[in-house]
């Protein structure tokens, strides 16, 4: 046949049409068919676990992971403090540049310890808050350099079978009482609620922060692992917040405007080298109208150099230097007064807005998240605050305890987060939180002291405790929505981490740790063995973990806790869900047998 134009018409081959005639209705029935069955096995599945909703725990069919029992051995005596991700034994592998070398740095998979970590000999069961604040076992913290080297400040002594602490420090050998009252004349809001977080870089035995908490301000007290050996285990032994960390070329693992107040006495952080960069973080983490407080070197130089092994004219040009720095990062001088020196950040941002464009240090650009703190290098640049976040700053948000229960203007930043979601949260953990009492009768006694929640939310487990004789860490996970700047604008504190690494304390530092399903949050990404081993580290002998979990991992942790010589239990949760369940695990006394190296 041909068309109009004469030229051939191609006809279609019928056979080619039948066979995708075919094709397509095999295609469309299999297709239907598999529908069918991920309809029914979908319909299945929701059924079992409503089903699930009403059965008793022994009727569930849930099934659960299942792990092959390993009993864990015991690490050799020289690792009874061992902090793997800043260990002096790696520390050669670093440069010394800005101290480099004390940051984190996590041993990598094929060098991670599997074993437990054993307590000194002769350890016991830490002295019970508020007696701890003043006194310690010497054989809980085996170390006496702080005792040799800073003997005539005060820091503390050993007596007997005790270290003791007198509250000295090198700027205040006359007691920290009196140079606490001395800061209060000074600073008038920490006296009426204003003043609620503080951070205090280069803590020593953390005295500082101890006085404060009598006086409402809740102090995060920082220092590396270094030649003073074990300033930080010293405060938690003593049940005063502290963290290992170091301010070198990583930001802090804090928020920006998460303090209402710094403290550094005579740290001799170099504040004016490297572009100011130790200063501007400090900048990045307070909030806008915070005080910052120095004291030591370069203040009242005028009386002190000679003391400072220095000259009067180089003390004289490092102050002149800090107070430039100060001023282009829009500090302004708030009082001064003998050793102690106190500068205000802009409560707002119109000294931020007068900058020139070419002024140094510059505003830092868009590329640079202001919250962003976990292996973030530092830059010297200035984090100018948000202004979509005015009640954040110190002269707008509240004080006190009634900062607590306000639902913090960065809430917005939280995806679905509301008022709603926030009052609900607060509500839920009140529940919750008394149903764990009854579980463990000695929270909320002066059994448990330091308190971590390992994965939080708002800080909700936190407030629901803030009438018991505890302290928490509230952890955000680094890769978790960032819900960090709530927990701090509602007075608390805490820090970003990655559960796939360890955390930034000693061993033995914590009397309870709280997950909420961490595990189905992390674990693929992190391996369960590793985290537990993790939470056996950290976690004092006699001291207890809450794991709220699927029911799922219930089991498997239960196995690998038995391996790490835990004692667990499953509990209901307080709805009496069989999708979730409560481990009730407590870690038991030990002693080292095993005095070879691994």
């Amino acid at each position: 046949m041909n068309n109009k134009d004469g030229k051939p018409v191609t006809q279609p081959d019928k056979s080619r049409i039948v066979s995708m005639a075919i094709i397509f209705v095999v295609l469309c029935g299999f297709s239907f068919y598999m529908g069918i069955i991920f309809c029914s096995e979908k319909d299945r599945f929701v059924t079992m676990y409503n089903q699930n909703s009403i059965e008793s725990p022994k009727e569930s069919s849930i099934s659960s992971l299942q792990i092959k029992y390993t009993s864990f051995p015991e690490c050799s005596a020289d690792y009874q403090d061992y902090t793997p991700c800043t260990d002096p034994r790696r520390w050669r592998k670093y440069g010394s540049y800005r101290l480099k070398l004390l940051e984190r740095h996590c041993p990598p998979k094929f060098e991670r310890k599997e074993c437990l970590v054993p307590p000194p000999d002769g350890y016991k069961p830490p002295i019970r808050w508020p007696k701890s604040r003043d006194e310690c076992w010497y054989r809980n913290v085996p170390y006496d350099w702080i005792n040799k080297q800073k003997s005539n400040q005060h820091w503390l002594k050993k007596e007997g079978e005790k270290f003791i602490f007198p509250g000295g420090g090198t700027m205040f050998p006359n007691g920290v009482g009196k140079y606490v009252n001395l800061m209060e004349d000074l600073i008038p809001e920490m006296k009426d609620g204003s003043i609620r977080t503080a951070i205090d870089t280069g803590c020593g035995v953390a005295s500082w922060g101890g006085d404060l908490l009598d006086r409402g301000i809740l102090t995060l007290s920082l220092a590396p692992r270094d030649n003073h050996e074990a300033q930080v285990q010293f405060a938690l032994e003593r049940g005063i917040p502290a963290i290992l960390g170091v301010i070198s070329t990583q930001r802090l693992p804090f928020p920006s405007s998460s303090f209402d107040m710094a403290h550094c006495s005579r740290c001799l952080i170099p504040w004016t080298e490297y572009g100011g960069v130790y200063l501007l973080e400090i900048h990045r983490i307070l909030r806008p109208g915070g005080f910052w407080v120095l004291s030591g070197p370069p203040i009242n130089y005028e009386r002190r150099w000679r003391g400072w092994n220095t000259t009067i004219e180089a003390q004289k040009s490092d102050y002149e230097k800090l107070k430039e720095l100060l001023t282009s990062l829009c500090f302004k001088m708030y009082k001064k007064k003998g050793d102690i020196a106190v500068w205000r950040k802009s409560p707002d941002n119109n000294c931020y807005n007068k900058l020139a464009r070419d002024s140094y240090p510059p505003k830092c650009d868009d590329s640079l998240e202001p919250d962003s703190a976990w292996y973030t290098p530092l830059r010297a640049c200035i984090v100018v605050p948000d202004t979509k976040f005015k009640k954040s700053g110190l002269l707008s948000i509240s004080k006190w305890p009634e900062r607590l229960h306000v639902t913090p203007d960065r809430i917005s930043m939280v995806p679905r987060g509301s008022d709603s979601t926030f009052k609900h949260d607060d509500s839920k953990w009140k529940k919750q939180a008394a149903h764990y009492k009854k579980l463990i009768p000695e929270l909320g006694t002066d059994k448990i002291r330091n308190v971590m929640d390992m994965n939080t939310i708002y800080g909700g487990f936190a407030a629901a405790l803030i009438n018991d004789p505890v302290w928490v860490m509230n952890v955000v996970s680094s890769y978790a929505t960032n819900t960090l700047p709530v927990v701090f604008d509602r007075g608390l504190i805490g820090t970003f981490h990655d559960w796939c690494e360890a955390f930034s304390t000693y061993p033995r530092t914590y009397d309870l740790l709280h997950l909420d399903g961490l595990f189905t949050a992390e674990n693929h990404r992190c391996e369960m063995k590793n985290v537990l081993l993790e939470m056996d580290r950290i976690l004092r002998p006699w001291g207890y973990a809450i794991i709220r979990e699927s029911s799922y991992f219930t089991d498997a942790i239960t196995t690998i806790g038995k391996g790490m010589r835990w004692e667990c239990r499953k509990e209901d949760t307080d709805n009496g869900s069989d999708m979730q369940k409560i481990l009730i695990c407590q870690k038991k006394l030990w002693y080292s047998s095993n005095q070879g190296s691994r």
